[in-house]
């Protein structure tokens, strides 16, 4: 159920453009900020984007990969990307900010988590899990038509990277790895599995509704070490990386190198933007649950949070 931009959208632009604060803006070139396919991203990109608005900048919202983006950043042809995860995109991050086209502009203040995912009652299937090695010796319980005997794990959309497929070979785990289409089709999905009690190992995210509302547990595999995605030496395969479970940390604001110099003003509100897991939790299930549209759930925190984003703009 991942939503796009509606006429709703001109509505909300309409309305907050109406009560925007005076200021003197030093280009009235849009500021591009990407947007990607899963809903919590879109809310992050139409969130920040409003309040620059409030500011007085123009922008302009512009659907990019998630992995490719980082061409457009280094080139200025795009200008910020509100939610780079450490989880899947710090070796991209850190490469384009090494290239000196990109800048790092701080934390979102939301903390990443991605992992492999099961119902509990997986385990009465499958005993010995949360470990990862059980999933070696009931991967069957895991399996469809498509994959038996192979146990099948689904995998979010490929843009977003993950190493999943380099995982289950290092840690030799017979199981094919599945990519839906698109986030809706991921959590579709899992709630069909769910609610017949079907078996299901995936991908699931954090800050996201569904670990809130479907009881199950992540995976636990080796811990992460930086040097398990470099060095084949390191963990459980001495012959092979990846042999370990998926990083955490921040989810980072990242944009193009020229942007504090060509926006000053509009860099530093980009810096003090600060929204937590609850919070983004909570207005991704209105979105992906209730059903409601991305620039109606955006306005309604800007209304109830009036005095945090205009915090943003000192």
């Amino acid at each position: 159920m991942k939503k796009t931009f509606t006429p709703v959208a001109l509505a909300l632009s309409a309305a907050l453009a109406a009560g925007a604060a005076s200021a003197e803006v030093e280009s009235n070139d849009p500021i591009k900020i990407t947007t990607h396919d899963w809903s919590g991203q879109i809310i992050s990109a139409t969130l920040m984007g409003e309040v620059l608005k409030k500011a007085g900048y123009n922008v302009e919202y512009v659907q990019a990969d998630y992995l490719a983006q980082f061409a457009g950043l280094k080139t200025g042809d795009l200008d910020l990307a509100m939610e780079i995860w450490a989880t899947t995109g710090q070796e991209a991050l850190d490469e384009a900010v090494a290239s000196g086209g990109v800048e790092n502009f701080g934390e979102t203040g939301m903390k990443a988590k991605e992992e492999w995912w099961y119902p509990a009652y997986m385990e009465e299937t499958c005993p010995g899990l949360p470990d990862w090695k059980a999933l070696r010796d009931c991967a069957e319980a895991f399996s469809t038509a498509e994959t038996t005997p192979k146990g099948r794990y689904l995998g979010g959309p490929v843009t977003w990277g993950g190493f999943d497929e380099e995982r289950v070979e290092a840690l030799d785990m017979d199981f094919e790895v599945v990519h839906a289409g698109t986030d809706a089709a991921l959590f579709a999905e899992l709630q069909s599995a769910y609610e017949r009690k079907a078996p299901i190992v995936l991908w699931l995210y954090s800050p996201h509704w569904a670990p809130e509302k479907y009881e199950g547990k992540y995976v636990e595999f080796p811990p992460y070490e930086p040097a398990c995605y470099t060095d084949p030496a390191w963990g459980e395969n001495p012959d092979a990386a990846y042999d370990c479970g998926k990083p955490t940390g921040p989810i980072w604001k990242a944009g193009w190198a020229g942007l504090e110099g060509k926006w000053p003003g509009a860099a530093r509100i980009i810096r003090a933007f600060h929204v937590e897991n609850p919070e983004m939790g909570e207005m991704i299930y209105k979105v992906d649950v209730d059903g409601a549209e991305i620039p109606a759930v955006v306005g309604e925190w800007m209304g109830a949070n009036e005095s945090v984003w205009q915090g943003w703009l000192k």
